[in-house]
Parts: structure tokens; sequence; C-alpha cells
């Protein structure tokens, strides 16, 4: 198995469809701009659709979870078992995630990578296990050549699956303990912010515990600070396979030219591997919220991206991104339903 295909091209926005798009929107009844960032979502919707009026009614989630072995150092609240439980939970549909995607009538996937415990009786998983959890960063790489090959196309899988069954849009949410401090650790790698800057209280640390999250991030980069200088290897050597999979999964949406609506923290720092692997692959990235977890502010100025809503969330899972595609769906339900002013019989402005 070859990571060949992340070199492949993206696809080119319709360049035609944007044109039509802001036409409409400068006829429909309404002042110019009134509708704000729901007028530029519409039109970079449409050159991403080819469609001077697109839609979202089919939307695609998928859900990765692994376990990190960096948890050895004590940097979460949790247990490692947590990882499984909530694989379960999201499967037995009592998860945020789960009820988010059947009020949004969206397919829903789970794809257990490696957890430390396993359990492949559970139905509704995708049971593509590449190791119990990666290696603890602390002391070594996270993973190895071919589990991050394997994590990857575990990405390019689910955005295939989402694009074959006729999905308008592509969500990525990821659960497993200690991912907060993978996410950290490849954000202040790829940026070159400190980790006290990115580091946060993730599942929920007081201040001593993230202290101590500080400190390990600080050790792992300074194991590996003479390789972090290509992507890749920094996702090899500090990622999680669950990130790893987002990555791949953004790439491939681009390449095959699905929109993705990125969740919060940790996937917007697997957001922020994918630009550093391909820079044309945030045409396709929409960014749905700004988390609580501190780091994700500067994760997204390192994205330039301008996240929909700010309401305080901080789950992960999805979560976030899955509560944002209704104002997606608003801003498309707008652009393709409102009358242009020649239909509504209105008078335009004469400035």
């Amino acid at each position: 198995m070859q990571l060949d295909w992340l070199s492949e091209p993206t696809a080119p926005l319709n360049e035609s469809s944007r044109q039509a798009a802001e036409a409409r929107q400068a006829q429909l009844t309404k002042p110019p701009g009134s509708l704000g960032e729901l007028e530029s979502i519409a039109i970079r919707l449409a050159a991403m659709q080819g469609a001077a009026c697109p839609t979202l009614d089919h939307a695609h989630i998928s859900v990765f979870a692994a376990d990190h072995g960096v948890a050895a150092e004590g940097i979460s609240t949790f247990p490692q078992s947590v990882t499984l439980e909530m694989v379960r939970n999201f499967a037995r549909g009592g998860a945020a995630i789960s009820v988010l995607a059947q009020q949004l009538n969206a397919t829903f996937e789970i794809i257990n990578l490696g957890t430390v415990k396993d359990d492949e009786s559970l139905q509704g998983v995708h049971h593509q296990r590449i190791a119990p959890g990666t290696a603890n960063f602390t002391q070594q790489p996270a993973m190895t050549a071919e589990q991050l090959t394997q994590a990857l196309d575990a990405g390019r899988q689910s955005a295939a699956r989402a694009v074959e069954a006729g999905n308008h849009i592509f969500i990525g949410g990821e659960m497993g303990i200690g991912n907060t401090t993978s996410a950290s650790a490849l954000a202040c790698a790829l940026t070159g912010m400190p980790a006290d800057q990115l580091a946060g209280p993730g599942t929920g640390l007081d201040q001593s515990g993230v202290n101590r999250k500080t400190e390990v991030i600080q050790q792992a980069l300074k194991l590996h600070q003479t390789a972090l200088d290509d992507p890749l290897e920094t996702l090899r050597r500090l990622g999680g396979f669950e990130i790893a999979a987002l990555t791949g999964s953004y790439i491939a949406c681009a390449q095959k030219g699905i929109p993705v609506l990125v969740d919060g923290f940790i996937s917007s720092v697997a957001a922020l591997v994918a630009v550093s692997i391909d820079k044309e692959a945030k045409e396709w990235l929409l960014f749905a919220h700004k988390s609580a977890e501190p780091g994700h502010v500067r994760v997204l100025e390192a994205l330039e991206a301008q996240p929909l809503l700010d309401i305080g969330m901080r789950l992960g899972e999805g979560s976030g991104a899955a509560t944002a595609l209704p104002l997606l769906r608003l801003a498309c339900a707008l652009h393709n339903d409102m009358a242009t002013f020649a239909e509504a019989g209105v008078s335009e402005s004469d400035a």
C-alpha cells in the first residue's frame, strides 16, 4: 500500500458556477450583502458543486476512533477504556453525534482504527484495526510508516464511500482518549507555536493537568525535533490513527470534489496537516465552529479560517460540524428559493 495518491490533484472549483451564483445573489430581493456570510457560503458551495444553485440534502458523517500510547503519561482524566465504550455508544445511538446524525438524516459510520480493547462483535462499526493504539510518542514515533499509510487510506476509503453514495458534504469526527495531546503536539510542530499556547483542558484537566500535558508535549517535540520538517513524518511521529484518517479523508474529498465541513480543534489540526501536505485542499474546507479548547483559535489563525459558529462547544465527535450543517442548508435554501427582483415585481435600488 503506497501513498502516491496523496499527490493526485485536487478537483478544480467551477468558476462559471461561482459567477452564476454571484449574479443570482445580486438579483435576490434584499440589499446586497445583507445576509452576510450566508451569501458567500452559497457562492462557495456553488463553485464546489458546479451548480449555480447548490444543495446539501445528503450529508455523510464518519467518526474515526483510536487510542493513543501517550495516555500512559497521565494526560487525561479518563481511562483509555472510554474510547471503546464511546464506540459502543456511537453504534447504539446514544452519543451526541449519533443523535445529530439522525436529526440531520445523515449517513453515519463509525470506524474503529485501533482501540486498546476491541469488540468486533459490535454491529454498525467498520472494524479496520491497525494496532491497539499508537505508541507513546514521548519515547518513539507514534506510528510505523505502514501504520500511517493504513490510517491515511482508511480516511480515503471513507471519503470514497461518501462520494459513491451521492452525498453532498463530508463531516469527519474523532474519538480517542489522549487525542488533544496528540493534536496539540502536531499543531506546535506545524506552526512553531509553544506548547503552553496550544495545550488545553481536553476532557476536563485542571491547571496542573494542563501543565503536565504541556510538559509531555515539550518532551515529545524535543525527542522528534530533527524530523519535523515534513508534514507526513510529523504526522507519523506525533499523530494518532484517527487524526491521520481525518487528514486522509480531507485530502481525498478535495481530490474527489466533495465539500468538507471541519469540526473543532482535533479535526482542524488534521485539516492543518492536510493543507500542509496539499495547500490546494484548503479550497474544499469549510470550518464549522470555534471550539472552547484554547488552542483552536491558534489553529484557525494558522489556516486563515473563519468559523461559522462560536457557541462554546468542545465535545469533538464531529458534533460542532453537525450542529453547523443546518446553517449551510439554510444558506442554500435562501440562495435557491428567494425570489429575484424581477420575479417578485420589486423595484431594484438605483444605487
